[in-house]
């Protein structure tokens, strides 16, 4: 049955449970309808990430077309969402991934946790696909859901697409919205997002634009406007906790001054100093002019032309590590400018100028492209001699084919990996098909044990190694295996929360605080050994659908040629023992 143009399904709140998030909103793009239900049995306890990986694995069949009917996208605030806690507003976005064929979680701040939260939604499932590519638009307010026509929205960037729906809904609204990369469904597709300003986070990795632009779903608005908002068991206890957290990230030298100033490009300098930055494909892990790329030469040139540093992407962020960066006239090029794509489009393809690499980040962000993964596949088609490595116009020349969808464009956006089969290049930095992020795994083996182990293929946000250097020696293999369960474990916990990565110090120090925090919201009765065995099954639910999708051990492993390949400075190769590897997630 064809997709209707326009269908309305209404829920009022009072469904909620007493403590709230019980709400799923369902929507099946082949009949066009809208359904709202109670949250199925056993998902009482599940959030972010926990919820989206467990009814990917529940619902979709492990062998399913990623772009096909039976894919379903799933979006879910987390645990902690829509409270008084700092950095907890982060929404997940999960599916079958179209890059790596393997399950999916991607996560960005902005305000839609928060307001979908605020509503009493636990989950929005997206499925089925619309007959004869049309696309729609799906509202979300206190008085219900409703499904229509997007409404001229059809081939417009991100950036006109979350002005125009603000513009009509109203600047408080929570945007979520794909570019022409989704529409055209390539698996380098991204989701955007808004924050608290209209600007866009993205939940980036893993082609999840793609899965959103074969549903037919150009965009979500989600409007909280007289929302009761969240419950609390017991409110004092959990403001108080609340207070402490917030403390304690400020006092945190670098959560609550650094990122301020400097943002996450601030360690463009010591991942150079260590011999980790990717330059020139991955051939080299140092860069001559990594200081013209650095956060400190972001400060100083934003401050000096007027732009911005210190901005929170989400409601309540004290950390505000986004930026708005702008040229020479004073003309805003992107928001927010950040370590990895400085690094991917930077560094790797031999361009040591900011302007330049603002210019090829607001392209992937209006596209609608995970600027990591074209980062590395700009670099795969500059060792292919499609353009010169340091070519920032021949570069944007490639991104802007992408946007046009010329055929090469097409390619392109199909990834690294891709691209690297079609020009026939060996040297191609991926994991499970996914582009390895702004850390070689030869100069930080850490980071080479999750990109290879992790279900999410190539992801930093899964497990970084970079702040673990004092506990581990980045360049020997020793230890590497105890140190990435440990971090993959800590990130699928952040992610359950729907807290962001940078909030974690305290956390982690104070492993009592999340089942407090917990505890005081919904009134259970979580130990801190509660908290580290949910953590664990979201790694094991991601392994289940990843073993049914097909994958091996022989799939946990990084490309040959990083064990082959010494890199320079330190001419180390990735050695980090196979049999470490296939027990990495063995708990």
């Amino acid at each position: 049955m064809p997709a209707k143009a326009c269908v309305t399904c209404r829920a009022s709140l009072k469904t909620r449970g007493v403590m709230g998030l019980d709400i799923v909103i369902r929507v099946d793009m082949s009949a066009g309808t809208v359904a709202v239900e109670k949250a199925a049995s056993g998902y009482e306890r599940l959030g972010g990430r926990a919820l989206t990986s467990r009814i990917v694995l529940d619902e979709v069949k492990p062998t399913a077309d990623p772009l096909g009917p039976r894919n379903k996208l799933v979006i879910a605030p987390g645990l902690l969402g829509g409270t008084a806690a700092s950095s907890s507003g982060r929404v997940s976005i999960g599916a079958k991934s179209p890059l790596t064929g393997g399950i999916k979680e991607a996560n960005a701040g902005g305000t839609a946790g928060h307001k979908l939260a605020r509503l009493g939604i636990k989950a929005i499932v997206i499925e089925g696909q619309p007959a004869g590519g049309r696309l729609y638009l799906l509202k979300i307010t206190k008085r219900g859901c409703e499904l229509t026509d997007a409404g001229g929205l059809e081939g417009l960037g991100t950036f006109d697409t979350v002005q125009r729906l603000r513009a009509e809904h109203g600047n408080d609204a929570g945007v979520v919205a794909i570019g022409q990369a989704g529409e055209m469904r390539m698996a380098a597709a991204c989701v955007a997002v808004s924050d608290p300003e209209g600007r866009r986070k993205f939940a980036a990795r893993g082609g999840l634009g793609a899965v959103m632009g074969s549903k037919g779903l150009k965009a979500i608005v989600v409007d909280d406007r007289d929302a009761e908002g969240v419950k609390y068991a017991d409110r004092d206890a959990f403001l108080a906790l609340s207070r402490d957290f917030a403390k304690q990230l400020m006092d945190n030298p670098k959560l609550g001054k650094n990122y301020k100033l400097y943002g996450t490009a601030g360690i463009v300098n010591a991942v150079n100093a260590i011999g980790a930055l990717p330059t020139r494909n991955f051939s080299c892990g140092e860069f001559e002019h990594a200081t013209k790329l650095s956060g400190e030469t972001l400060h100083d040139t934003t401050v000096a032309r007027g732009g911005r540093t210190g901005i929170g992407c989400m409601v309540g962020c004290p950390i505000m590590c986004s930026n708005v960066y702008v040229d020479a006239s004073g003309r805003e090029l992107v928001s927010t400018l950040q370590y990895e794509n400085i690094a991917l489009l930077g560094s790797n393809c031999c361009i040591g100028n900011l302007d330049d690499v603002a210019v090829l980040n607001s392209l992937c962000n209006d596209y609608g492209l995970d600027a990591i993964e074209m980062g590395a596949t700009l670099a795969v088609a500059m060792e292919a001699g499609i353009v010169p490595f340091g070519d920032s116009e021949g570069a944007a020349r490639l991104l802007r084919e992408i946007g046009e969808g010329t055929i090469l464009g097409r390619v392109l956006g199909q990834g690294a990996l891709v691209t690297g089969r079609v020009l026939g290049v060996r040297r191609v930095p991926h994991a499970k098909g996914q582009a390895v992020p702004g850390y070689d795994p030869r100069s930080l083996k850490g980071n080479g044990v999750l990109y290879a182990t992790s279900p999410m293929g190539a992801d930093h946000t899964a497990g970084n190694a970079f702040g673990s250097r004092d506990k581990v020696n980045q360049l020997r293999p020793d230890g590497q295996k105890e140190l990435s369960r440990r971090l993959q474990v800590d990130a699928a916990m952040l992610d359950t929360m729907g807290m962001c990565i940078f909030a974690r110090p305290p956390l982690l120090a104070d492993r009592e605080m999340v089942p407090a925090m917990l505890n005081a919201r919904y009134g259970w009765r979580l130990t801190a050994e509660d908290i580290e065995e949910m953590s664990k099954e979201v790694l094991r639910v991601e392994k289940e659908f990843n073993r049914r999708a097909g994958f091996t051990r022989a799939h946990d492993r990084l490309p040959e040629w990083f064990e082959d390949e010494p890199l320079p400075p330190h001419e180390t190769v990735f050695d980090v023992d196979h049999a470490d590897l296939d027990s990495v997630l063995d708990f």
